[in-house]
């Protein structure tokens, strides 16, 4: 069973999979077509985060890392000296390094079957030969043309040739991106730069060859070149990028511990606290305390009851959470968790409430509900807003009616054998920063997670990571994996997820059938992107919540904003029954884009 969020990645997978490929081979093929056809929500410049189960350890849930840290010269100093107060939105200052590729190769490397030519193959053809775009590529370029023509020619070169905008379904193609992944091949027979040496002798050394020609050849030095070329951020002032070489080569994706919870039988894994996973997880532990009937995303209590707990959850995840030493196993105890559900009263708060944890001073940034840039030196205000207007190259946000402005992807899947991945690929979006011409794709923004205070959890520091929002969810039960599911969406991603959850885990759903259900989130916390603003007691609701329902959330103080009926989250899932075998898949409607496809 293959679900992704385009139609084209989810053939992929299949094709895969019903070629002998396990779970593994198919996910990685498909993450690099998902990297052709949705070039809006994600790119080889960018970064992801996957959980997964091997049909060997099918209770032990492990956590790919492909989220590359702050380059060396991404400093708190340097960007001040840059007459800068946040990170941007866009532009290639913002750039963390990047980490999905090396990220899929290290999977497909020791667990897939394949080889490395075999993957990329069905990415290369798309690239090369060209494919369908979709309407929201189109949009977007559409959206971001006259900045790029003024601003980033290379841009303009790549995605409007000739001045031309595409169509949707139009044919479209990317040759230099094509010729990168068959470089990376080729590296696999000796023939890459980053070293000089005799074909290698067995998959994975081909593997690690295109690894090696990734972080230190070819790919490295066009990175780093492009950087240095100064050009419009999202603050509205140039500036030049800070990746090296040295970054490029410094950074090996890993595997990690996934941080678990147990709830009404299940255990639900995540990232650790350097992603946002864990205030799922606190969520979770927050609800548990609950009846099953405050638990009903459909109903006016359950509603009211789920925001609070997000709300909650979200403000320790800005006060304690990053790429440092966080206190997750008090945060995620029984004890912490009855006394935050304590603070959930009959009405809706307005507060922004982190918790108290011994021996640590809760971290609270700015709130800010619009942003107006500091005066820079060349006496210019640098104002932003990516709720309104057009949106500057590279913005990043869910609004607040859910229009995705550079997004995210998900994939799952799970084989005839057990394997089972889930992961979340984003960044590197074609609106992020400069197009790399001889690269095909550009750098993505991660950086703009990070603060430039120092002393919070996740301030800028070279060789760390930003705190991200991507975060793949798997579910065990009776020590085995049973459930793999995401979402597009950036700080809604954990959100959706938690519907998802409780209405198949407490309310007996299907997973279509959870997908489907009307979603709503809590915009009552700083957003991770750039510029970070957040709406006390907000909440965006789809209608089909029912206009009782959404009267009676108005009534308790709920801030709410209408986003239609059919707008808000954007799910994948792939299910497996370990008593009977019987897979499942589901995917999203929202938007006719997503596809859930097995055999």
């Amino acid at each position: 069973m293959s679900a992704t969020t385009h139609w084209l990645a989810t053939g992929t997978a299949q094709a895969v999979l019903e070629r002998g490929g396990n779970a593994f081979d198919a996910a990685t093929a498909a993450a690099f077509v998902l990297h052709v056809a949705e070039p809006h929500l994600n790119g080889p410049g960018g970064d992801m985060t996957g959980v997964f189960c091997t049909a060997e350890e099918p209770g032990k849930p492990v956590v790919l890392m492909g989220q590359g840290p702050a380059p060396a010269g991404a400093t708190v100093q340097h960007f001040r000296a840059e007459g800068l107060e946040l990170v941007p939105g866009s532009g290639a200052l913002a750039a963390a390094v990047p980490g999905a590729v090396d990220a899929w190769l290290l999977l497909l490397r020791d667990h897939g079957t394949w080889e490395l030519a075999e993957v990329l193959d069905f990415a290369i053809r798309y690239a090369r030969d060209g494919h369908p775009v979709l309407a929201r590529v189109c949009s977007t370029i559409s959206a971001v043309a006259e900045s790029f023509r003024e601003h980033w020619p290379t841009s303009a070169a790549l995605w409007m040739p000739e001045g031309h905008i595409p169509v949707e379904g139009e044919l479209v193609r990317n040759p230099a991106l094509a010729r990168t992944l068959q470089k990376l091949v080729q590296a696999g027979a000796g023939l890459g730069e980053a070293f000089a040496a005799e074909p290698a002798h067995t998959r994975e050394e081909r593997i690690d060859a295109a690894r090696r020609e990734w972080g230190e050849g070819f790919v490295a030095r066009a990175v780093a070149e492009s950087v240095r070329i100064p050009h419009r951020h999202s603050s509205g002032t140039n500036h030049r990028g800070v990746m090296t070489m040295a970054d490029m080569a410094g950074f090996r994706a890993s595997y990690e511990e996934a941080s678990t919870l147990e709830f009404r039988g299940y255990t639900i894994a995540k990232t650790g606290p350097w992603g946002q996973g864990p205030a799922l997880l606190q969520t979770l532990a927050i609800l548990a305390g609950f009846d099953d009937d405050r638990l009903d995303p459909s109903t006016e209590l359950g509603a009211h009851v789920i925001l609070e707990a997000q709300k909650l959850a979200l403000a320790d995840r800005e006060a304690y959470y990053g790429d440092a030493d966080v206190p997750l196993d008090y945060l995620l105890s029984d004890e912490y968790a009855a006394s935050r559900r304590e603070l959930i009263t009959e009405n809706a708060s307005l507060e922004f409430r982190p918790g108290s944890v011994p021996g640590r001073e809760p971290y609270v940034p700015a709130l800010r509900t619009e942003y107006v840039a500091a005066v820079l030196s060349d006496g210019d205000a640098a104002v932003g807003d990516p709720t309104i207007g057009e949106p500057t190259p590279g913005e990043h946000s869910v609004t607040a009616n859910g229009e995705t402005r550079g997004d995210t992807c998900h994939i799952d899947v799970v084989d005839r054998w057990g394997n089972m991945v889930s992961a979340t690929p984003s960044g590197g979006w074609l609106q992020s920063s400069p197009a790399i011409p001889e690269l095909g794709f550009c750098l993505g923004t991660r950086l703009q997670m990070t603060w430039l205070e120092p002393g919070t959890p996740s301030t800028l520091t070279p060789g760390k990571r930003p705190r991200t929002t991507l975060t793949p969810t798997l579910v065990l039960r009776d020590g085995a994996a049973v459930s793999a599911l995401g979402s597009p969406g950036g700080d809604q991603q954990d959100q959706w997820q938690l519907l998802y959850l409780l209405r198949t885990i407490v309310g007996g759903y299907t997973p279509q059938q959870a997908i489907d259900a009307p979603a709503f989130h809590t915009t009552s916390m700083p957003g991770s992107f750039w510029p970070r603003t957040w709406e006390p007691g907000g909440a965006v609701v789809e209608d089909r919540l029912g206009d009782d329902v959404i009267a009676a959330l108005e009534r308790r103080g709920h801030r709410i904003t209408r986003a239609g009926d059919w707008t808000l989250g954007r799910l994948s899932a792939a299910v497996r029954d370990p008593r009977t075998g019987v897979l499942q898949a589901a995917a999203n409607p929202r938007g006719a884009q997503g596809y859930a496809a097995g055999r």
